[in-house]
């Protein structure tokens, strides 16, 4: 029978331990040392900085909506007390209600919903069918209108040649004056042209061989793996007709037709007098000037930023896809 110390065994136990655990450490330290310096680990007070730094800059960007929101619903006593309001002591929806009793800014928000909503329709059909042929080899003429896109993208007409053309087209004072001259965005077609692109071309073979027309493969196929790129490019065109006010300004000569943004335009930061743009009861006090006008740049920002959320998801992957060949 063989007796073992107990003392040696411990030795040999920690012994083995320590070496494991340098040699583990050295392992570490090798596989870190092949990796590139962007994806080492950033001391503590690196992480610290980074943070500090997202949060003012998450401060600085939320700070002035949480200012518009909270004076907006600030009564006629919190703005008269003077200085910063950002949670009013006695929040009323008087603004609120003066605005859209008023009749402009209803009218005004109707017609830049129907124009963002029609104008976003249009110009993704138009933009979706011409990135979609050019990314074809072999379209008779697709090589010349890709350089007129991409000649139209670095050599902007200008503000006169293009209000001469509105004018001969006979757009002038119509809701087509707003659309049309941007019915296709080079950028935007350039995205998508790319993502077509990037399809398997051997998926597309496939569909042909089972007896796929062109069109069935462009709206069975294409289109239902294109969601990303084109809710991406959707957002781009529907943000930038909500928020477009210069050509409504060249235009738009009926003050009826106006869109929400040439009216914030009209009553803020031109300064005339809301009592066009609002209702007032004449049985109270009105609102302070600066709620109504507080109030008309809420609901000319909020509807938009309703819709980033729900198409947040597809933004980093349709714009990086679509806007990468290989």
């Amino acid at each position: 029978m063989t007796l073992t110390n107990p003392d040696a065994a411990r030795q040999n136990t920690s012994g083995l331990t320590a070496d494991t655990t340098i040699a583990s450490v050295i392992r570490r330290r090798r596989r870190d040392s092949d990796r590139p310096v962007w994806m080492e680990e950033p001391p503590l007070a690196i992480k610290i900085l980074k943070a500090i730094t997202l949060a003012w800059i998450v401060v600085i960007m939320i700070f002035p909506l949480v200012y518009v929101i909270a004076v907006s619903f600030s009564s006629a006593e919190d703005v008269l007390a003077g200085g910063l309001v950002l949670f009013p002591a006695n929040p009323t929806l008087d603004a609120y209600r003066a605005i859209f009793e008023g009749g402009v800014v209803n009218r005004a928000l109707r017609v830049s919903v129907g124009l963002t909503v029609f104008g976003t329709l249009a110009q993704m059909v138009v933009t979706t069918m011409l990135a979609y042929g050019l990314s074809k080899p072999g379209v008779p003429g697709s090589r010349i209108a890709l350089f007129i896109v991409l000649g139209a993208f670095l050599f902007s007409p200008g503000m006169i040649p293009s209000y001469l053309l509105v004018k001969e087209l006979g757009m002038l004072d119509t809701y087509a004056a707003l659309i049309v001259p941007g019915l296709v965005n080079a950028f935007n077609l350039i995205v998508l042209r790319n993502f077509f692109m990037n399809i398997p071309q051997e998926l597309l073979d496939a569909a042909r061989v089972d007896g796929a027309s062109d069109v069935q493969i462009f709206f069975r196929i294409t289109l239902p793996l294109s969601k990303a790129a084109l809710a991406v490019i959707s957002l781009f065109y529907g943000v930038a007709i909500w928020n477009a006010f210069f050509n409504a300004v060249l235009y738009i000569y009926d003050t009826s037709k106006w869109p929400i943004q040439l009216v914030l335009r009209q009553y803020v930061l031109q300064g005339s007098s809301l009592a066009q743009a609002a209702e007032f009861n004449p049985n109270q006090p009105p609102p302070p000037p600066q709620t109504i006008q507080m109030a008309i740049v809420v609901v000319a920002t909020i509807p938009i930023l309703l819709v980033y959320p729900f198409l947040q998801k597809y933004f980093t992957k349709g714009v990086l896809t679509g806007a990468i060949k290989g």
